[in-house]
């Protein structure tokens, strides 16, 4: 069997699986940190507008697609966060289920007070 190089590449390429490249995939950018969910909410808006500007383009560019590359790692750090700040939310939501299913009345107050609190920040 005679492979030229590029072949051979695309060959190793096809047998080898992504997933073992996973792990060997280096960070290139750290992306914006989203310490807080409004910081996280403002990341996500900031990086979604500058991401359809791109897509927007006539033409889209190498440089353009390393941007986007960028950009994805600022998504990723906001939705983590995002995702932390609803599994915090649901985990209140079910304290308050469970009071109230046990007719908690005063901890029925205090945990929709804390709920409806916490969900105001999901609030467009």
């Amino acid at each position: 069997m005679n492979l030229s190089i590029p072949r051979l590449l695309v060959l190793v390429a096809v047998l080898m699986p992504a997933a073992a490249w996973a792990d060997d995939r280096p960070d290139h950018f750290e992306g914006a940190a989203s310490e807080t969910l409004e910081e996280a909410m403002e990341n996500v808006d900031r990086s979604n507008r500058q991401l359809a500007e791109i897509l927007a383009q006539d033409e889209i560019t190498m440089a353009d697609v390393a941007r986007i590359h960028e950009l994805t790692y600022t998504l990723e750090n906001a939705f983590e966060r995002i995702d932390d700040e609803y599994q915090a939310l649901e985990e209140q939501l079910e304290a308050l289920h469970l009071a109230s299913e046990g007719a908690e009345t005063k901890r029925v107050r205090e945990l929709g007070g804390t709920y409806l609190e916490n969900a105001e920040r999901f609030e467009p």
